[in-house]
């Protein structure tokens, strides 16, 4: 009895500790704080339990993207700390400034542009002092320059770099106003943008797949360094650090709540000491924010010069839209959608609103910036046992409120739930349709997302679709396939799917469809 008794206690003691860590409280020697990070900072985790061990704070890591990151400190999400590549644009953005109680730079990495490194040689660029952004926007201009950069809406390496390169191409000193931005050298310089991405982890994995096509991208001069150091390349990427300068990303820890004060002062000491410092440099190759820690060898011998960042929301707001309606490749997106049977009820009406809130519905910050933008054509292909009624969209207005997005809304609202599930007919249906638009316009950044919530059990299978895809031409082939599992989709069909087509799968089981939609507008 007296066994059973101790046993009862000890879980009850040991629920107690985990519930409490999870809320931020000590146990014992040690407190665990929840901490909004930047998805970028994954690379970290193998630090966490030294970082544990040194300061007795545990570190709970919750990765969102940027703009999600913001909108939930907006909204006032309950966490100890933020933790991104930086809080210029958090700074100066009302509700959420003053959720931040301190902040202090952890480490550096510039956001640059890598080239490929006989081409910056023959272009002149190697130890060229005076080389400008114009330069660079030149050769994009003209095509031999094609490089690849996440979408600043959803990365912060896109975001930082075009904040940047719209404040070297305004040609002034000063922190850019909106009348200052020069949208047509920004135009220029984006013609050269041919593969984008929403996360600069999955840019660079894609570049490696790419890189024959492809002879630059725009990422952190970490994330360069370690593809030079790989052995994944064919040929290094020449580091590229224009004369007007760059935007750094310091990585700033954020005290969220105030009254881990005390914890938050503990991390920063451990954080900014030479010993961790000389780690994070090693080891994640971004620089150390402290003197006393000497920048390696492996790092350029490069100056630094910092552009101003923008202190109004009005010029980013701006920027983010201008570059989404006017300046970057417009694109071509096809979404695959499964209305079989089994997607009746509150799956088909998650659907529904997950495609409405791309047409404006949603007026959250992600939302504005994640919805059909202008010049951009959508293809909608909806399927059960074969390919129903396909339509086809030329958003001229992306107004919530224009003709094409209540034209959308109305067709999607006619969407029924009935029948199989032909995954792969319907997947060659969409790769034909993407070859023929691409005949007829080769100037688009085309992508297919593909939505099912079960497993193919009408038309071809997945070996005749492999070998039907292989059988395109490597243009059609480069269109990637993103899958979004939803229901009792098969998720290793759906990942090889993905693999092959050079894609990603998004998991809409832990998320809502609306959520995911957003995150892979970021892809398209």
């Amino acid at each position: 009895m007296r066994m059973r008794n101790s046993m009862l206690v000890a879980l009850i003691i040991l629920w107690l500790a985990t519930t409490l860590a999870a809320c931020g409280i000590t146990t014992g020697s040690q407190t665990g704080l929840t901490v909004l990070a930047g998805s970028e900072l994954q690379d970290l985790e193998p630090f966490l339990d030294q970082i544990r061990d040194n300061t007795g704070v545990s570190l709970n890591m919750r990765y969102v993207g940027t703009l999600d990151g913001t909108e939930m400190l907006m909204a006032g999400e309950d966490v100890d700390l933020a933790w991104f590549s930086h809080a210029k644009y958090l700074s100066i953005l009302e509700g959420v400034n003053n959720r931040i109680v301190a902040q202090e730079p952890i480490m550096l990495s510039p956001v640059i542009l890598g080239v490929k490194e006989s081409d910056a040689r023959a272009w002149g660029w190697i130890d060229n002092p005076d080389l400008t952004w114009s330069d660079i926007a030149a050769k994009a201009a003209s095509g031999e320059l094609r490089y690849a950069m996440t979408n600043p809406v959803s990365s912060n390496t896109g975001f930082t770099a075009l904040v940047g390169v719209a404040a070297a191409l305004s040609g002034t000193s000063d922190a850019l106003q909106v009348d200052a931005i020069n949208s047509e050298a920004l135009q220029t310089f984006f013609k050269g943008q041919v593969l984008t991405a929403g996360s600069s982890g999955w840019l660079a994995e894609s570049y490696v797949r790419q890189q024959d096509e492809l002879n630059g991208m725009i990422n952190y001069e970490s994330i360069l360094l370690e593809l030079n150091q790989s052995g994944q390349l064919t040929e290094p990427l020449y580091m590229v650090y224009p004369k007007e300068g760059i935007i750094t990303a310091d990585y700033p820890l954020m005290l969220i709540n105030s009254a881990e004060r005390e914890n938050y002062d503990t991390l920063l000491a451990y954080l900014r000491s030479p010993e961790f410092q000389r780690i994070l440099m090693e080891r994640t190759l971004r620089r150390p924010v402290i003197p006393e820690v000497t920048l390696s060898s492996q790092f350029p011998d490069q100056l630094l010069i910092e552009l101003p960042f923008p202190n109004s929301v009005e010029v980013i707001d701006t920027l983010l839209l201008d570059y989404l309606n006017e300046q970057r490749i417009p694109s071509h997106a096809f979404f695959v959608l499964d209305v079989s049977g089994s997607m009746s009820g509150n799956r088909i009406q998650d659907l529904q609103t997950a495609l409405n809130n791309l047409t404006g519905a949603d007026q959250s910050l992600t939302g504005r910036f994640t919805r059909f933008h202008d010049r951009e054509r959508v293809t909608l292909i909806p399927f059960s046992s074969r390919v129903e009624d396909i339509r086809h969209f030329e958003i001229d207005d992306s107004n919530s409120e224009s003709a094409t997005m209540e034209e959308i809304r109305a067709y999607v609202e006619r969407l029924q739930a009935a029948g199989g599930t032909a995954i792969y007919s319907s997947l060659q249906e969409a790769y034909r349709l993407a070859e023929e638009a691409y005949q007829n316009d080769a100037e688009r950044y085309y992508s297919i997302v593909l939505m099912t919530d079960g497993e193919n059990n009408e038309g071809i299978s997945e070996r005749q679709f492999l070998e039907f895809y292989q059988s395109l031409p490597a243009e059609i082939q480069a269109i990637k396939t993103f899958p979004v599992l939803f229901g009792e989709a098969d998720s290793r069909a759906m990942q090889r799917l993905a693999e092959a087509t050079g894609g990603r799968v998004f998991d809409a089981r832990s998320a809502s469809l609306s959520v995911i939609f957003k995150q892979i507008r970021g892809y398209q």
